[in-house]
Formats: structure tokens, sequence, C-alpha cells
């Protein structure tokens, strides 16, 4: 289906060629419209079109799956453009000799003593023009490709952030608090008093909290503190939990909810019964915050996604070299955080992201900016050739317009590209437009 595919652009591609040589031809004086001559003239053409596509896409499709986008690099477009000239011209010789060898009969030998350079000028242009017309096709595919991707990476971040948050409090966590809440206001109202207050400073150190990179130990153990004060309101008595009451650094960082998300997993997943106590720890361990509990797997639980989990250890990989330590044995259960200082993180701020972002982008415009000069370069080199080319033909008709003037639209369309300027849709108007959409939106 593939070999189809580039058949068909192969002779969609001759029938142009076709076309443009002939009006050339007609417009010199040459009868081309002789009936037979021209359907054979055609068919020799089509089968040189053919021949020289799929002989140059074997070459293309060589270095795409060897080097990638990378194929735009200098070096890499130079290997490109000598093995393409290389294989037009082996390709370019056969084709003569199977073309005279059928016509004429002629024999490999008076071939090669008949055969001169310059029979094969106006083939290699045509060819140089229509590989330099791919090359310049894919590398717009390429980077529209690479924009797509990049919007997508961005959306997944989105997402993942949004996970995040979502994951930090679980629903079910709200409805069991109410549904404690409301036994509480009849069998005890002071209990019940208390429970409110509890629960209303919970919701507000999430709001609080949930926007920030990084909060201090001391207050992520005093939510957490206040947090298994409302589950042990739930369970009564069957829950035992103990906080360390000195940290070493109580001024070092953690990941903001961490410890609750932790806590609610180790309820979440065991037996939590009067018979079956439930023991959870929090202590400190070499740097590491450790959240440790007894195992009783709960028989029928559903099974539990892993998101929580992996976006705290996705935070901290972005914060840390340290890794979240997770250790399981047949009794137990722990898991490690990383309390965070200046000598333990790896990025301070979100303004160091940033400016390792203007960087990346720095580096990528620079490379497009080499990428356009070398084109353009390569361009204005090959403007004296089609013109001794030109004058070499003898001919009337004005053809050199053709090559140079479409390969100059490439070098137009290459450079609005590298210097993104668009005399149709200016940046303005974007931001305008983007505007509009944003705000049409918050209307709906």
């Amino acid at each position: 289906m593939y070999l189809i595919k580039q058949i068909g652009k192969a002779f969609f591609i001759g029938i142009l060629i076709f076309i443009i040589v002939s009006v050339i031809e007609y417009t010199n004086g040459y009868n081309v419209i002789t009936g037979g001559h021209l359907f054979e003239k055609f068919i020799w053409n089509q089968i040189y079109s053919v021949s020289l596509f799929l002989s140059n896409m074997l070459i293309f499709n060589y270095l795409i799956d060897k080097y990638d986008n990378d194929i735009f690099k200098l070096k890499y477009l130079t290997v490109g453009f000598i093995g393409g000239i290389l294989v037009t011209f082996l390709t370019l010789v056969l084709l003569r000799y199977a073309y005279k060898l059928i016509n004429y009969n002629t024999s490999i030998e008076t071939f090669l003593t008949e055969e001169k350079i310059p029979n094969y000028y106006i083939s290699m242009v045509i060819s140089f023009v229509v590989l330099s017309v791919f090359y310049l096709f894919y590398y717009y595919k390429s980077t529209q490709e690479i924009k797509v991707k990049e919007q997508k990476i961005i959306a997944g971040t989105a997402s993942a952030k949004f996970d995040a948050l979502k994951n930090q409090l679980d629903p079910h966590f709200l409805f069991n608090s109410l549904n404690v809440l409301t036994s509480l206001i009849e069998e005890n109202p002071d209990a019940a008093t208390k429970f409110t207050t509890a629960l209303s400073k919970v919701y507000r150190y999430v709001l609080e909290q949930k926007n920030k990179e990084l909060v201090t130990v001391a207050e992520e153990l005093k939510f957490a503190d206040l947090y298994m004060r409302l589950i042990k309101m739930r369970f009564e008595d069957s829950i035992v939990f103990t906080v360390p009451e000195t940290i070493s650094n109580p001024e070092a960082k953690v990941v903001p909810l961490s410890l609750q998300l932790l806590l609610e997993n180790a309820v979440k997943h065991n037996q939590v019964t009067s018979s079956k106590k439930l023991h959870i720890s929090i202590t400190e361990e070499q740097g590491y915050l450790i959240v440790k509990n007894n195992l009783q797997p709960k028989q029928t639980i559903k099974r539990g996604t892993g998101v929580g989990l992996q976006n705290i250890a996705q935070r901290y990989a972005l914060l840390t070299d340290k890794d979240v330590s997770i250790k399981r044995t047949d009794t137990e259960f722990s898991i490690g955080i990383p309390m965070l200082t200046k000598n333990t993180m790896t990025i301070n701020t979100q303004e160091t992201y940033i400016s390792d972002k203007k960087l990346e982008l720095a580096r990528e415009r620079v490379e497009k900016l080499k990428g356009f000069y070398v084109h353009f370069s390569i361009y204005l080199l090959f403007i004296p050739i089609f013109i001794w080319l030109y004058y070499q033909s003898n001919s009337n008709f004005p053809w050199v317009i053709f090559p140079l003037a479409g390969w100059g639209m490439g070098v137009a369309g290459h450079a609005s590209d590298t210097f993104e300027f668009n005399p149709f849709f200016s940046k303005d108007w974007e931001r305008r437009k983007i505007r509009e959409l944003m705000d049409k939106d918050d209307e709906i």
C-alpha cells in the first residue's frame, strides 16, 4: 500500500513535469503534438519520474529512519543531497541506456562511448528542484508535527496537574465525614461541634496549600495530626496514630498534602476494627518522613489506580534527586518522602524552570536560524548555476524563471516560519483572536 501511494505521487509529479517541459518546447518552436510520438514521450517521462522518485525515496527514508528530525542539521542534509545526486545520476544513466537499447539496440560499449555529461544537465536540475521541494515539504510537515506533540505534552501536563489536585483529598473522605457528623449531632452535640471545627480547618488548609509547590515539615505534620483526629472520630479507638514530637529541621520542605494522601491510603486499604487496630506512625529517618502502618488488607476492595502515589513521586522528581521510598513486608508497609533543603533540591523555584525553558527555546531558535541561512546560501549558490544552464540551452523561452521562482517561494516560506512573520495573520491579530475566544468561553 505504501509503495502504491509513493508511485502515485511520482506519477503526479511526472505529469506536472511533462506539462511544463512540453509548454517550454512548444514556445521554442517544437511540434510536441504528434500523436504516437507524444504518447511515447509521455510514457518515458513517467518511467523517468517514477524511477527517480522511488530511488531518491530509498535514500530519504534511510536517512529519516536513522536520523529522524536531525536530518535537517547541516551535515545530515549535505549527506542527503549528495546521496540524492549520486543516486539520481546512476538512475539516469541506467534509464538512458534502457531507452537507447530498446529503441536503437545500442550496445553498452557504444552507449558509454557516445554518452556525454551535458546530456544529464536538464534532468539533474529537474531532479534537484523536485528533491528540494520534497525536503521543504517534509520540513514543514515535521515542524507542524512537533508543534502538535508539544501541545499534547502541555495538555498531558495540565491533565496530570489536575489529577494531582483531584487526588489530594478523596471525595469519600468528605462523604464519610458528613455521615460521622450527622451521627454525632444526635449522639454528642459537643463532639459534633469539635468535629465541624476540625473539618473546616482541614479544608481551609487544603485550599490554602494546594497551589503551593512546597510547605514546611512543621505545617504538614500539624495538618496530618488534625486530619487524623477526624479519622479517629470516625473509627474511635480502632486507630493508633503517633507523630514525632520534634523534628531535626522543622523548616525543611515537603510537597503539600502528601502526608494526608499517604495516611488516607493506609486507612483506605486496610481493615480498621476494634479487634484489628490499625497502627500508623510518622517518624524521621535519615532526611525522610516515614509513614508506616501494619498490614491487614481488606478482603474485598476496589483496586486502586496508583495515581496518587505516582503524582507524589513525579512531583518530588521535579524537585530533587532523592526518590520516594516504598517498602513492603509481610506485616508492614512504609513510604518515605524526602525532607527537602537547599542542598537536596535540584531546582529552587519556578523561575529556574522558566529560565531553563527560555534557554531551550533560544537553542531551538538558533537551530532554526542556522537551517534557514544554510538553505538561503544554497539557493544563492544555485542561482548562477541555473542562469548558466539557461544560456547553455540556447532557449528562447525564459524557463529559468520557473525553478528560481518556485525555489524562491520555498525560501520565503522557510523565512516566514523561521522569523515568525505572517503578512496575513499578524501576532496582534493572533493575540486579539485568542483573547476573544477566551472571553467567549468564559461567557459559556
